[in-house]
């Protein structure tokens, strides 16, 4: 049946049909520092061998696409009248694949306003009170493309993960004020005395209330849920004892048990103020996460932010549309949460890593660095630098200053020996002999000697060596780093050259394979995990759906 049907395609048809299944596409937006589209912008996209180059303009939306692109490595550059430059290299195109690119555009008098003011420029983003956004849907997350390098993607990928882990718990704080001016302290912190008023009066609420408190306070959740069900039995119109089940069914995962507690709350709003709405719009959102509805999960936080501007809420959102990598609301959001908190470091911190997953990686440390001046004893704005600055390969704006003052801050502490030292060697390039690159290998010496697992700092160590020929040097240190952590599939492709430049081919392809079977099996997870957390689809308000370059639509060109 299908030779008779290959047999019924003309041959050159067939042919051009094939091709067609294997062509890449590039597709992406300009837009300016206020986050507007920018119109008639030039883009260009060249291949490394020089030969296939092809141009094209943004259109009204600011959008331009690239179809019938061979795979391969290619770089993008945008030009416009009145602009600074915007460029990515490396991006690499498999058969049959989408790639989304994402540039703001500077004028030079921004770009001006920045390197006088101190290295902390106002945030590049500028909002409107009502965000010019809507999340209009959910796809896969794989096959989708992304901005820039594969590299630049995991690690914006996990800086978003870790962006969400500084909400720290605020979620579950009750929204409605804790009754401990009814609790008597004694019997508060005596579990046989509130067993004791239990047994003595079963049908009294708030024995039963108080009780399951304890537990809940003392996390010991799975205890605190049948004294709160059963004072909800006997009182089901008590918001506190409500919002304490809630709680207790969450930390013990019964999502969906909470939900129905929290929706029950929802619908008493008489007896609600707006603080206490939000509150319980957010912790609606964390449930619906949970239960795997990230689109029901964002609209309830961005509910909760319009209930009531509170940092938390800012944060949660923002965290929420980063997570799910719609970077350009995200950047919106934590912008006007910026805007709104201007002391919070961690609205910062989630702008930076916003905009460097939009591509904006300069932009991005600059926000970072601002976050390390308003909390220089906070360890993340470092840590969220160092990561970026470990994925760029050029020294990022005021990374060096502050990741020395990182270093200064925590002597002992491995990571900022690492980072510190990257960043030099980084810096250092081109002058092998410099001071700096002898303090950066100091550096990495050091956070070796502090942490023995730490193998990132062999690798680079070992990257240092190589560059200056002592390849057997280079040799034993990306064995240390393959020892340290064996999963590491760049420590194999490294010693693999190391061994190819000492003249044993055997050992080189041996780890040549390696890296491959390794590399193969990190793509794999991070595919699943990519298709575990789906994708936001996100339309601007000005925009109609259908040429949002995450829409299956074509683009206009």
């Amino acid at each position: 049946m299908f030779s008779a049907l290959f047999s019924a395609i003309p041959q050159p048809a067939f042919a051009q049909l094939a091709a067609q299944q294997q062509e890449a596409r590039v597709k992406g937006l300009v837009r300016d520092s206020k986050g507007k589209p920018v119109a008639g912008a030039s883009v260009l996209l060249q291949g490394k061998s020089q030969s296939n180059l092809a141009r094209t303009k943004t259109d009204a939306d600011g959008m331009f696409a690239f179809v019938a692109v061979h795979a391969g490595t290619y770089a993008v550059k945008v030009e416009k009248a009145g602009f600074i430059d915007a460029s990515e290299d490396s991006i690499q195109l498999a058969l049959a694949e989408t790639k989304q690119c994402e540039f703001v555009l500077r004028t030079p008098a921004e770009a001006s306003r920045s390197s006088t003011e101190g290295g902390t420029p106002k945030t590049g983003i500028e909002l409107d009170d009502r965000p010019n956004f809507a999340v209009a849907g959910i796809t896969d997350s794989t096959g989708s493309g992304g901005h820039g390098s594969e590299t630049r993607m995991r690690t914006g990928e996990g800086l978003a993960r870790e962006t969400l882990n500084l909400e720290s718990g605020p979620r579950d704080i009750p929204a409605v004020a804790p009754k401990t001016e009814a609790i008597d302290p004694e019997m508060r912190t005596s579990e046989e005395g509130l067993r004791a008023a239990v047994q003595q009066s079963p049908q009294n609420f708030e024995a039963n209330h108080r009780l399951g408190a304890f537990y809940l306070h003392s996390q010991r959740y799975r205890e605190s849920i049948p004294p709160l069900a059963a004072a909800y039995q006997l009182n089901p119109q008590d918001l506190q004892n409500l919002f304490d089940l809630a709680l207790a069914y969450k930390a013990s995962g019964e999502a969906s048990r909470a939900r129905e507690r929290v929706d029950q709350m929802l619908l008493m709003k008489k007896d609600l103020s707006r603080q206490e709405e939000a509150s319980l719009r957010r912790l609606l959102g964390d449930l619906d996460e949970t239960l795997g509805d990230p689109l029901s999960s964002v609209k309830e936080d961005e509910r909760a932010a319009t209930l009531d501007g509170s940092e938390q809420n800012y944060f949660a959102w923002g965290a929420e549309l980063l997570l799910h990598r719609a970077a350009v609301p995200a950047a919106e959001v934590f912008s006007a949460g910026v805007h709104a908190h201007p002391g919070s470091a961690r609205m910062l911190a989630g702008l930076g890593v916003a905009l460097y997953t939009s591509g904006a990686a300069d932009e991005a440390a600059r926000q970072l660095c601002d976050a390390s001046d308003l909390e220089p004893a906070n360890p993340v704005p470092y840590l969220f630098l160092g990561k970026m600055q470990e994925s760029t390969s050029t020294p990022l704006p005021c990374a060096e200053q502050k990741l020395g003052r990182f270093l200064r801050n925590q002597p002992e502490d491995p990571l900022a020996n690492y980072y510190y030292g990257q960043v030099l060697w980084k810096g250092s390039r081109g002058a092998l002999n410099s001071g700096a690159l002898q303090q950066s290998e100091t550096l990495l010496e050091k956070a070796i000697a502090l942490d023995p697992k730490l193998d990132v700092a062999y690798l680079a160590l070992g990257n240092l060596y190589f560059a200056r020929g002592e390849f057997q040097r280079a040799v034993s240190t990306y064995q240390k780093a393959i020892a340290a952590n064996p999963a590491g599939d760049e420590a194999h492709y490294r010693l693999g050259l190391a061994y190819k430049k000492n003249g044993d081919e055997a050992k080189a392809q041996h780890e040549f394979e390696e890296y491959k079977e390794l590399d193969k099996i990190e793509a794999a997870a991070i595919e699943r995990q990519r298709r575990e957390l789906r994708q936001f689809v996100f339309v601007l308000k000005d925009q109609p759906v259908n040429a949002h370059p995450n829409s299956d639509q074509p683009l206009s060109k």
